[in-house]
């Protein structure tokens, strides 16, 4: 199995149109799509490609004034007609630019892939409807998906388009921290000259395909591959394991590494690759996979946890004892006794599916040789670890292993994992010629990690005044062939599933265990919003025996300061969960109120309830080193140069973390350069992952910054509370009436081309755990807590969310639009879990059949912001990607329970299955 292409391009033909307001000439098949024409002939790569199916948007141009998807019109159609890209915006009255400066204002751009289409979108809006209503906005955009921003911040700001919006100035020195600072890189976003991995390449660059199991298990023989080349005319190479100079393994936990680059003689799940074909662009593009020589031998294949547990169960790995890859495990006291004597005990088991990433931008990227080494230009989250891996699959040193991240769109922890990257570094290893790879978005799908599917079961144990005296959760998450980060989520979910709250009497067992499906990995929390949507929806029913509010129930068990967690930490301080919950209450009063009333008077099918849920997330690695290194450095000029390698994916850590180095040194933002996270120039600052970077990162930067700035007062003989003011080519140092201007052209360039320079690495102080789990697993954990309102038609089982009300304890909100729109994101992502998404291995491998939300899903989403600073945090800052995806799928159940008094232990609760409880609620009804 292979990537899906288009038909073979007929012959070329010179066709003309106009494009942004020029006449352009092209040679191209007439029934090329109009998208590559775009793209490779006329290098406009501000229009993206997603899905090539007309499913995401991304590729939406105007033609003629209406929005269409580039990817489903053939080039030939374009002939004689206006054509304008995303590049042709800022010059097309009446908007000129007010669109894309209401983007950046309104922060409506996170990882920037879908921001094309939907400009291109909002301005065939805005020029029919100077202004429209919100409902007219979600119509115009429904058909472009963004899988970031939860779409509120992108329907604002097409809203304020009209009024002129004005893009505010950085903020002065010392003046950054806390401030609604315009992301550093949003101008490349809304001008379409961000670079994505499949949007540069060298000329000339040779093109990769894979070769990819069909079936979940089978053993595979190669026919004649020499033959096979001889024959097909353009294809240079195939490679296939017996080509891999080093080890054929790889995986992002060294200790569990186990994924080979191409399967040797079984390949363990369907869309595993076993060989890669090369060549150039045209015989890869017009190549029928079916012709490649391989023979395939299906086999029985385990495909659920029961399966793999069973005693006559074939091992996926023979080195692993029943299929289990890892066990977690926390125990606290004694918890049967605590629940034997607990005045009321609830129990129930719950169930998850896996659940696909779908960011925008599928895989993509481009390898070459320079002499002894290799470049990697790709879509990653972690350069390091993917040097680290590719030196040892091509066995050369990691410093010859160069990682140069392009933007991500969109990753989720998807692109953690090595993807593109192996395939094109061997290619272009062994061919010295550069070699590209673009994943379909099938092949994406297929291939890639997943969110793990989960089985739980938990009970819960209270006192008659409502205090919990025990929890005991056991669960098995489903890792899929190999391991991935299946050990990270088994070992994560047993700290977090008591929930923010105080449990003296805690056991947890997990299991990561292995079937013949694609690889579970991680996705935004690993295994937390799996567990929350047991734990919360069980505490809620223990609320209802208890005869107790569902929030007060909280408030009164809520973590504080002085109390243990399960693993015996005491945070002593920034544990603001009941402040979290506090924030709630008037909203949770007036909510309740209000679908009470809705409910005794509503004559027709709808109900409508209120739920909430409570969440917490350790930033970071679990007991594990978690470093982060920052290098700051003073130029020549005056400016300062950022090596900031923490890689944005759309969370921001390009501003905030430029944000907090600037206050730091007492420097203006508008001074600072960024350097990327190329890995030939920048220092590891860590994966993107876990929440960690405005933590970790952040903190590096903060200590780097004030360093730096301690270095240059010391030069000019000033103590460390004099200020200092940059000016071009020179800084100013004043300490009360004293004053010292050093010439920095006069300085000594040092190795890194810079006068001063100053790395700091933070590492937050954890602690391994022991064999029951105690100790100090994270430095600092951030909390919150989502309210939401749903209406659900008895009739037809659907759900309509109505509002979202989030808080969340950030500690210190470096920029409050950045986080707000992290909280819209992660909302929105936990809708899609509560109510629609869902993967099926082998099914629904496109965008229009496993469903994302799109605009019109998503409701107005309320953030509130608590500042309860952690004393390590940068500024008091904590982390808060993962944190809002959370508590929305429980809270969403809780309002269903609410609304229906139907408990859903299976996700997503779609509409054929919310139907059916309620037909067995009224089945068993009648029956009693």
């Amino acid at each position: 199995m292979a990537t899906i292409t288009s038909p073979k391009p007929s012959a070329q033909a010179a066709m003309s149109f106009t494009l942004n307001g020029h006449l352009v000439y092209v040679a191209a098949s007439p029934v090329e799509r109009l998208s590559k024409v775009l793209r490779e002939s006329l290098g406009l790569t501000g229009t993206k490609v997603g899905c090539d199916a007309g499913d995401c948007g991304a590729c939406t141009v105007l033609l003629d004034g209406v929005p269409v998807c580039s990817c489903l019109l053939p080039a030939g159609q374009a002939e004689g007609r206006q054509i304008t890209t995303v590049e042709g915006l800022a010059k097309r009255e009446p908007l000129l630019g007010r669109l894309q400066d209401s983007f950046l204002l309104h922060a409506a751009a996170q990882c920037g892939i879908c921001t094309p289409g939907m400009l291109i979108s909002a301005t065939a809006l805005l020029e029919q409807n100077r202004n429209p209503s919100e409902t007219d906005v979600m119509d115009a955009i429904g058909g472009v998906l963004c899988r970031c921003t939860g779409y509120r911040k992108i329907v604002a700001a097409i809203l304020d388009a009209s009024s002129k919006p004005e893009v505010p100035s950085l903020p002065a020195a010392g003046g950054a921290v806390g401030k609604r600072v315009v992301r550093l890189d949003g101008q490349l976003k809304v001008q379409g000259k961000e670079i994505f991995g499949a949007d540069e390449f060298p000329c000339g660059t040779l093109l990769l395909r894979a070769i990819r199991c069909p079936y979940d298990r089978a053993r595979f023989v190669f026919g004649d591959l020499g033959a096979f080349v001889t024959a097909h005319p353009g294809i240079i190479r195939v490679f296939t394991a017996k080509d891999v100079p080093g080890e054929n393994c790889y995986g992002v936990i060294p200790e569990f590494a186990d994924q080979p680059v191409f399967a040797e003689s079984e390949a363990r799940f369907r869309g595993e690759a076993v060989a890669a074909v090369v060549g150039d662009a045209e015989a890869i593009a017009s190549f029928d996979p079916a012709q490649f020589p391989v023979t395939w031998e299906q086999l029985p294949a385990i495909i659920d946890i029961d399966a793999a547990l069973a005693s006559d169960a074939y091992p996926i790995h023979a080195h692993r004892q029943n299929n289990v890859l890892v066990r977690g495990r926390v125990v606290r006291g004694d918890v049967d006794k605590a629940l034997a004597d607990a005045a009321v005990v609830v129990e129930d088991t719950y169930e998850t599916g896996f659940v696909e990433h779908a960011h925008i931008e599928p895989e993509a990227g481009f390898a070459r040789r320079v002499g002894d080494q290799i470049e990697v230009q790709a879509c990653t989250q972690s350069p390091y670890m993917d040097r680290d891996d590719l030196a040892k699959i091509l066995g050369i040193p990691p410093e010859s292993v160069r990682i140069i991240p392009t933007a991500v769109g969109g990753g989720f922890g998807a692109k953690l994992d090595l993807s593109v990257q192996p395939f094109i570094a061997l290619a272009a290893w062994q061919l010295r010629q550069p070699v590209r790879m673009v994943y379909s978005r099938t092949e994406s799908i297929m291939t890639t990690t997943k969110r793990h599917p989960a089985r739980m079961r938990m009970r819960a144990g209270a006192t008659r005044d409502g205090k919990l005296v025990g929890v005991d959760f056991e669960a098995d998450f489903n890792t899929g062939a190999y391991s991935s980060w299946g050990s990270t989520v088994a070992r994560r979910v047993p700290v977090h599933a008591s929930g923010p709250y105080f449990v003296p009497h805690y056991r947890a067992l997990t299991r990561a265990i292995h079937t013949n499906l694609v690889p579970a990995g991680a996705f935004r929390g690993f295994g937390v919003p799996q567990n929350a949507i047991a734990q919360e929806q069980l505490y809620d029913d223990l609320a209802d025996r208890l005869g107790m509010d569902g929030l007060e129930f909280r408030i009164l068990n809520a973590l504080t300061n002085e109390t243990p967690t399960v693993t015996g930490q005491v945070l002593g301080a920034g544990v603001g969960i009941r402040a979290c919950f506090e924030a709630l209450r008037p909203k949770w009063k007036g909510a309740r109120s209000q679908a009470a009333a809705f409910n005794a008077n509503n004559r027709g099918p709808a109900r409508r309830g209120v739920g909430l849920a409570g969440m917490w997330y350790g930033c970071g690695n679990t007991s594990l080193p978690n470093p982060s290194t920052i290098r700051v450095g003073l130029k020549p000029d005056g400016r300062i140069a950022l090596h900031q390698g923490a890689v944005d994916i759309g969370q921001g850590s390009n501003t905030i973390v430029a944000q907090i180095c600037a206050d730091a040194l007492g420097a203006p933002i508008d001074r600072f350069d960024l350097v990327s996270g190329d890995t030939s120039i920048t220092p590891d600052c860590g994966k993107t992952s876990a929440s960690r970077q405005t933590f970790v990162t952040g903190k590096a930067a903060h200590i780097a910054g004030t360093e730096l700035r301690r270095t240059i007062v010391r030069l000019a003989g000033f103590c460390d509370c004099a200020s200092i003011t940059f000016g071009n080519g020179s800084v100013t140092v004043q300490e009360g009436e004293k004053q010292h201007t050093v010439q920095l052209r006069d300085l000594p360039i040092d190795d890194h081309g810079y006068v001063l320079t100053r790395d700091a690495t933070f590492d937050p102080p954890t602690s391994s755990l022991d064999e029951n789990g105690q100790g100090i697993p994270y430095a600092v954990y951030g909390f919150g807590a989502h309210m939401a309102e749903v209406a659900v038609d008895v009739e037809l089982g659907t759900v309509r969310v109505l509002k979202i009300t989030a808080t969340h304890d950030v500690g210190r909100a470096i920029n409050p639009s950045l986080i707000e729109g992290q909280i819209e994101g992660g909302a929105a992502q936990g809708l899609g879990h509560a109510l629609m998404e869902e993967f099926f291995p082998g099914k629904g491998e496109n965008l229009h059949d496993y469903l994302i939300p799109s605009a019109g899903d998503i409701p107005p989403v309320e953030s509130i912001l608590i500042e309860d600073p952690s004393p390590l945090g940068p500024f008091g800052a904590k982390g808060i990607g993962e944190q809002a995806v959370i508590p929305t799928a429980p809270a969403i159940l809780n309002a269903i329970h609410d609304a229906i008094g139907i408990r859903m232990r299976r996700v997503p609760a779609t509409p054929d299955r919310v139907r059916a409880a309620i037909l067995a609620a009224q089945k068993d009804k009648n029956r009693a």
